[in-house]
């Protein structure tokens, strides 16, 4: 298998790679990933690739583009260098709200992506908890999403014993309704749903209600996603007004957008857990954050796709 098996990595999240082809017992693929002046990418694939079936880590993270670039050049040399089958691993996909027209003259770019990932030779696409699970019917190539949901709710069943006894798990939006309610039925907790909308393109959104008894629990908010944290700063003040106790939130992705560190700092939350499906800079972590490996999962997915076995089973209870 090592002989075959190759991962390599960009520039968004070496740290994660290496960390994944720790766990596969693996050394890290050798390849030149720069930029020109001009800002140009630049790829160099410095090891043999013919006939290998190679794995690229890339979650799709700040600066979007840029990465996005680097990733597509990379499916690009790969294929030139003669890979067999070459996996596009996007922990995180980015322009993954854009997935549908909602509004006149606008793009659907998540659907954009997928088209240019596969035009660039993509083979196959392995990511984590997508904004919406229809994405993958946007590819004609295999897309595997994994979920992180039950790494993020053991770390409560471990360490937060005494808080889930008298817990309700709360879905951020109707958007994680389903991945809320597998939650809740894997913790044997039940489950309250946030009604809000977003207002209009900016990156604010207005709570409408809460459907679902939260008075005097512990709630674990759910979401797959935290990026400005304004969202989950209106769940938990409209929690705390309708008389939740201690709250928790979980969610896969920590993006982390401007001050989000600030604003979760300052809310009533007591801790946030998430993984580190994209970096997370030193100075983005406070106390109130906890973070879960992600590589683990990823290089279990990873060894399974290559040797045949399946990816699905990796979650069956």
């Amino acid at each position: 298998m090592n002989d075959e098996l190759k991962v390599f990595t960009g520039n968004a999240h070496p740290e994660l790679a290496k960390a994944i082809t720790k766990s596969l017992h693996i050394p890290l693929g050798k390849c030149e990933v720069t930029q020109f002046s001009n800002e140009n990418t630049f790829v160099r694939v410095l090891e043999n690739v013919r006939e290998r079936d190679v794995f690229i880590v890339q979650p799709i993270s700040s600066p979007v583009n840029s990465h996005i670039m680097e990733l597509l050049i990379m499916i690009d040399a790969m294929k030139r260098a003669s890979a067999r089958r070459i996996t596009a691993v996007m922990p995180y996909y980015a322009y993954g709200r854009s997935d549908k027209k909602d509004q006149p003259r606008v793009p659907i770019t998540a659907r954009l992506i997928a088209d240019l990932l596969t035009v660039a030779g993509a083979n196959r696409v392995l990511t984590v908890d997508l904004h919406k699970a229809q994405i993958q019917g946007f590819f004609n190539i295999p897309v595997d999403e994994l979920t992180a949901f039950h790494l993020l709710t053991d770390y409560f069943k471990k360490n937060k014993k005494e808080a889930i006894k008298n817990m309700v798990v709360v879905a951020a939006d109707f958007g994680i309704t389903k991945q809320a309610r597998d939650i809740a039925a894997w913790m044997k907790k039940p489950l309250a749903i946030m009604e809000k909308r977003r207002i209009g393109n900016k990156d604010k959104t207005e709570l409408l209600n809460v459907i679902g008894d939260v008075d005097g629990k512990n709630a674990l908010i759910v979401d797959e996603e935290i990026d400005t944290a304004g969202s989950l700063v209106s769940v938990v003040d409209a929690l705390v007004a309708r008389g939740a106790n201690e709250i928790y939130a979980c969610s896969t992705h920590a993006v982390f957008s401007g001050d989000a560190i600030e604003k979760i700092a300052n809310c009533k939350v007591k801790k946030v857990v998430v993984t580190n499906s994209v970096p997370i800079p030193p100075g983005k972590i406070s106390d109130k954050i906890e973070i879960i490996p992600i590589a683990p999962l990823l290089g279990e997915a990873i060894k399974r796709i290559h040797t045949g076995q399946s990816v699905g089973a990796m979650f069956e209870k």
